[in-house]
């Protein structure tokens, strides 16, 4: 009797198991069609950018970009969407005015902007420009009691190298080969040492730089104006005036300013020829609510076993204030917003619950990811992760511009390699499917992995990421890729589809 039963149930197996895969081949199909052909990511990216303005962390634009990620995620029928208070932040930080232009020995506009914190001028300063000829503090000492009010700049010794090369690429195929083959136990090569060794020299003129801001400041100088080679082209890489602190001191007027026009003003003084400048700086502080906040929500699982299990997917929403930071990292934040809406749109009904947040302060250090695990996974004792903490199928992060996505980075997690081979097979059409071990830096995932739970960062092409957009007055919506977000998109919606419906979780690292 038992023998006979031994081969309907066989059949019922399999039978069980090929409905599950027909399934998976209906949906799977359906989220690609919604995320390639009906994609709603660019108007997503349009209200982060354009419609909010810069996105730097406790301002105004902001606050306003969060509540309307939270109003459109919970349009489209999330749960649990809010702006989550995930500890002290400080204070904000916001520019209102600002003019800037050579008037001496001819007028001419200049190409700048405040870093965040710049105090402010008491209305328009016309102002007297030194020229600091000093390579250490002994130096400095020459120019005491010469700088008040004045705007001040320190001598550089560069020059700009001519731009022959692409500011936009992507990865070719023997890039990502050596990307696919790299082997965490080979070591570190002479080469990689040899590229660490200009870091040292970028430190010690740091250190000079802030050397001279901080006697400028002491005294009583208007303004300092800084610049790098970076700082071509009409193009200005502008972060922060100081160092993140919860209490965020006074400062001081610090403007970035474009190579070419700064090298101006240097020759000039270098040739005796006096320099003057028409300066306003209008700033604001905000000081009212100094907690820092993400925003959350989320798809309820539905399987009776899994659905305390929790798939993550998430970008940082803050950027820096010289744009509207649309590649960092509106981005990401469009693309992960897309993939809820895609899945709520496909009618999808996850065993696993799936939650995205979109984080606060990540530009400063990873604030809103660091914090967010540890009030939620991590044991404070051992500072691994804790019983949530091992609910957590995976994370997934997209933080690397507009580049449409080629592969993951593992993070030397050889154990989730085969999970992974299996969920990028669909789109080697599309260009993705590399594999590497070798790990990435520089943004949320981190926060994840840093405590033992499965983050992952996915290799993008670089774009112009690095050359022409990463915290610069260029990171504008015009520099985003529409077809290369719908790609990662469609990818990421899929990969949670895997990940929700898999019968377990996505393997952890020894």
């Amino acid at each position: 009797m038992k023998k006979m039963l031994v081969l309907p149930l066989l059949l019922c197996v399999v039978t069980l198991f090929s409905q599950n895969e027909k399934q998976d081949e209906i949906m799977l199909a359906k989220i690609r069609d919604e995320g390639l052909n009906r994609s709603q990511v660019m108007d997503i990216a349009f209200y982060l950018t354009d419609a909010n303005g810069p996105r730097l962390m406790q301002s105004p634009g902001y606050f306003k970009a969060a509540n309307w990620a939270k109003t459109k995620l919970t349009s489209w029928g999330l749960q649990h969407v809010a702006l989550e208070p995930w500890g002290q932040w400080g204070k904000g930080w916001e520019l209102e005015r600002f003019y800037f232009a050579l008037t001496a020995p001819y007028y001419k506009p200049l190409i700048g902007f405040p870093k965040t914190f710049s105090t402010g001028t008491h209305g328009p300063e016309h102002a007297p420009v030194v020229l600091l000829n000093a390579t250490d503090s002994t130096g400095l000492l020459a120019y005491k009691g010469k700088l008040r009010n004045k705007i001040v700049l320190l001598v550089r010794n560069d020059s700009l190298p001519l731009g022959f090369g692409p500011d936009a690429n992507r990865y070719t195929d023997e890039q990502l080969k050596e990307l696919a083959a790299y082997d965490p136990r080979a070591g570190v090569s002479r080469a990689s040492a040899v590229k660490n060794e200009p870091v040292i020299r970028l430190l010690t003129a740091a250190e000079l730089l802030k050397m001279a801001k901080d006697f400028a400041r002491e005294e009583g100088a208007l303004c300092m104006l800084s610049t790098s080679t970076r700082n071509s082209d009409g193009t200005v890489f502008v972060q922060n005036g100081t160092a993140y602190s919860p209490e965020t001191p006074e400062t001081f007027n610090d403007v970035a300013v474009s190579y070419e026009d700064y090298m101006t003003i240097q020759r000039l003084l270098q040739h005796k020829i006096p320099v003057e400048i028409d300066l306003e700086i209008k700033t604001k502080i905000y000081a009212e609510d100094q907690q820092g906040y993400n925003v959350i929500g989320e798809i309820p699982g539905r399987d009776k076993k899994l659905k305390d299990q929790l798939v993550m997917i998430g970008g940082h929403l803050d950027s820096w204030q010289g744009a509207t930071g649309a590649t960092d990292n509106a981005a990401g934040s469009a693309v992960m917003m897309e993939v809820m809406r895609i899945l709520k749109t496909v009618g999808f009904k996850p065993r696993r619950s799936i939650r995205i947040a979109l984080w606060g302060g990540e530009e400063t250090g990873l604030h809103g990811s660091e914090n967010y695990v540890r009030n939620h996974f991590m044991d404070t004792t051992t500072r691994k992760y804790n019983a949530a903490g091992d609910e957590l199928s995976l994370y997934l992060n997209l933080d690397n511009g507009t580049g449409k996505i080629r592969g993951i980075y593992l993070q030397g997690n050889e154990a989730a390699k085969p999970v992974f081979q299996k969920w990028f097979e669909p789109f080697h059409d599309l260009g993705a499917g590399t594999l590497t071990l070798r790990n990435t830096g520089g943004t949320d995932f981190l926060s994840f992995d840093a405590i033992g739970l499965p983050g992952f960062q996915f290799i993008q092409d670089p774009m112009e990421y690095g050359s022409r957009t990463h915290h610069s007055n260029m990171d504008t919506y015009d520099h985003l890729s529409a077809e290369d977000l719908k790609q990662a998109s469609t990818i990421i919606a899929s990969f949670v589809y895997d990940a929700a419906q898999a019968e377990e979780k996505v393997p952890r690292k020894n």
